[in-house]
């Protein structure tokens, strides 16, 4: 459908549009408009991707001169595979003149996009990345220049290398929407590498979807988004955790373990060069400029290599990390061992240190006579800022923002749009209820010194055995950590709780290991399609609470047990408390509660992915009852969060879920009707302009 949005014609792929989408476009172009940032919550649910790809692009069209560049940054690859379904949807709504102009991509890691059989058969992102740059240093290339047959090379690299010393790029990858299987496939039937293809053109894209990583890491922004120009709108999707991505982007943890394989590492360089040097010194020197030159590789590079760096090292670390006094290997060495006993000396300790940014540089300089960059990080606005002044669009958006006036404090921007919005319903398909005691009307909770009692753990086994014995198809379980979820499993496996519960439906459990957590997660969808029902054990703040949907039959209920604070006695927690109290005046409980009650918001958002869903959200601890806690939840599940579904007990609760899923069960108008429409057609737009313009 095409419509008219305040003087703007705006392409939109479906033929109909929900209200809340309407209003996010409305304020979406003010923040435009004005050259400015914005701050948007909208349910989950409600076509937020659509509404930003949809008004952003048709904003760009409607300026043909001085075109916006789309900058899309997900969380995880699913994500940006969802965003690019969207964006090849939308383009096949455009008129075909913009269309055919058009180019959108997404950029991933090696691992996503490699296709050399070798380099791509390994497990893990290092060992792929590592394989790549054995097939494609400069230093590796130059080896197989004067000894072709032992130094393989990467054949897809070296057509990209002749591609685009001809700069001839743009002709394998014409106009259009690429998604990650798009340039894995096309790099297979042209012969050329998609990752370096893909680096390359994201320059000449108009819209490009990657990681926050790519903007917010200034080691890989430096390289990979350098020139970006100011006329972009960086869009940051489910970025409710934004500030914690911000502070890890510069934040660094050295263990033990790590100097203990820096130290092997070392002798084993050393001994090559003690090798080297008994027996020629000319090599001796050539070995060492390769060192460097792995080194270097890692920065900022002359342009005839630039495609080849690592995103990892800027410029001016380079410089600082490789001194100009620095003229033999052995000097090199005597450096970064000098460097390893500073740090191995500052873990040696029993305190805990706190140490501002400047004080740590100066103790490495006169200890080990090295500077360096700041190791930590507290301050969230650090990694953004950039961003927010490079920029004259950036918008923060997520399902999960409230309460939304923290995040400009965190951050230290200054939105110009700030809005939370509410989802339009015609029946009341959400039903979030908070749960404080058992049937035995003992209080239930996670707090430290009740979450071992047997009563607490039996109340909440006899509160999931009584849903997954009411509630059809799927049922998704929250738990505040893993040691919690062992140990609260292992429990009702000792009591013949999970023996009663398996006689209802099949349980699976999430682990910290990616390739078991997606098994499960396939058996999980399997059990719930052939109508067996099934339960799934997650952990709050874990890779299913923040990316994976479980629509329709695959969560009706969604039960969060207890609320997911940080560890308190975290040093790191302790020290970025106090710098929000010094710096922004944030108190510890404001902020330790508002980041539990995201992280809680977040898991119970994965049952509901559309109006036309339905599912029950059950927040299981009886703090959730206080009005400080309960509070911070996002409006679209506060509004339908009835006084009769607070101060639950099991019972109580069990009776609720029956009458809801009865009314579930019962036709409905998905439209509506009157007032209440939630559905709009393009004839809906059409007489709410005309209306607006009378008034």
């Amino acid at each position: 459908m095409k419509f008219d949005l305040e003087g703007l014609t705006v392409h939109f792929p479906y033929a109909a549009i929900y209200p809340e989408q309407h209003a996010y476009m409305g304020e979406l172009k003010r923040a435009l408009d004005a050259r400015g940032h914005a701050l948007l919550e909208m349910p989950t649910g409600t076509g937020k991707t659509a509404a930003l790809i949809s008004l952003i692009t048709s904003y760009s069209l409607a300026s043909p001169s001085r075109p916006l560049r789309l900058i899309y940054c997900t969380r995880t690859v699913h994500e940006m595979e969802k965003t690019l379904a969207e964006l090849r949807l939308l383009f096949a709504h455009l008129p075909a003149a913009a269309s055919r102009s058009l180019l959108a991509l997404g950029l991933s890691s090696r691992k996503n996009l490699c296709v050399h059989p070798q380099a791509s058969a390994a497990a893990a992102r290092d060992s792929v990345d590592t394989a790549c740059r054995r097939l494609t240093a400069s230093w590796v290339r130059d080896k197989a220049a004067s000894d072709p047959d032992s130094t393989p090379l990467c054949d897809f690299f070296e057509s990209f290398d002749r591609a685009a010393a001809a700069g001839d790029l743009a002709s394998y990858m014409p106009p259009g929407v690429y998604t990650l299987a798009d340039l894995r496939a096309l790099g297979r039937d042209r012969g050329i590498c998609p990752y370096f293809l893909a680096r390359q053109m994201v320059k000449y894209a108009n819209v490009v979807v990657y990681s926050y990583q790519y903007l917010i890491d200034p080691k890989v922004a430096s390289i990979v988004s350098r020139e970006m120009q100011k006329e972009c709108v960086v869009v940051f999707d489910e970025a409710h955790n934004i500030d914690n991505v911000c502070i890890e982007a510069l934040s660094v943890s050295i263990r033990k373990q790590t100097l203990e394989g820096a130290e092997r590492n070392l002798r084993r360089i050393s001994q090559e060069i003690d090798r080297f040097k008994a027996t020629d010194a000319n090599r001796l020197r050539a070995e060492y400029n390769r060192l460097v030159d792995g080194l270097a590789q890692r920065g900022n590079l002359p342009i005839s290599d630039a495609w080849l760096a690592n995103p990892a090292l800027p410029e001016d670390i380079l410089k600082e990390a490789v001194p100009g006094n620095i003229r033999r290997a052995e000097h090199f060495l005597a450096v970064l061992r000098r460097l390893v006993r500073f740090l191995d000396g500052r873990l040696e300790t029993e305190n805990v240190e706190n140490e501002m940014p400047v004080a740590f540089v100066a103790s490495i300089h006169s200890q080990a006579g090295i500077d360096q960059k700041m190791l930590s990080c507290h301050d969230a606005s650090l990694a953004i800022q950039p961003v927010f002044e490079r920029f004259q669009t950036v918008v923060i958006t997520s399902g999960t923002l409230s309460p939304i006036d923290l995040y400009p404090r965190l951050l230290n921007f200054n939105p110009v749009i700030s809005r939370s919005f509410t989802m339009s319903l015609t029946r009341d398909c959400i039903c979030p209820m908070v749960l404080t005691r058992g049937s035995d009307q003992l209080p239930v909770s996670t707090k430290f010194d009740m979450r071992s009692d047997p009563g607490v753990v039996r109340n909440y086994g006899r509160l999931l055995l009584e849903m997954a014995s009411a509630v059809p198809d799927g049922i998704v379980c929250f738990f505040v950590s893993y040691s919690y979820m062992d140990g609260i499993v292992n429990s009702w496996n000792e009591m013949g709780i999970l023996q009663d519960i398996m006689q209802h439906k099949l349980v699976f459990i999430e682990t910290p290991d990616v390739v078991e957590t997606t098994l499960a997660l396939d058996n999980y969808r399997k059990a719930c399609d052939c109508g067996r029902g099934a339960i799934f054990f997650s952990v709050a703040r874990g890779k299913v609470a923040e990316g994976i949907d479980f629509d329709r039959h695959y969560g009706r209920l969604v039960i969060m047990f207890g609320v997911p604070f940080q560890y308190t006695l975290s040093r790191i927690l302790l020290a970025r408390l106090e710098y929000l109290r010094e710096t922004f005046q944030i108190k510890e409980g404001d902020f330790l509660t508002f980041d539990a009650l995201r992280q809680a918001a977040q898991c119970v958002g994965r049952v509901i992915r559309s109006k036309a869903d339905y599912g029950m959200m059950i927040f299981a601890d009886k703090r959730y009852s206080r009005h400080d806690k309960r509070s911070k939840l996002p409006g679209w599940i506060l509004s339908h969060l009835h006084d009769a579904h607070l101060n639950l007990s099991t019972d109580m609760a069990l009776h609720i879920a029956r009458e809801f899923l009865r009314r579930m069960a019962q036709p409905y108008d998905k439209t509506g009707s009157g007032g209440n429409k939630t559905l709009l057609t393009e004839e809906d737009l059409q007489n709410m302009a005309q209306d607006a313009m009378e008034m």
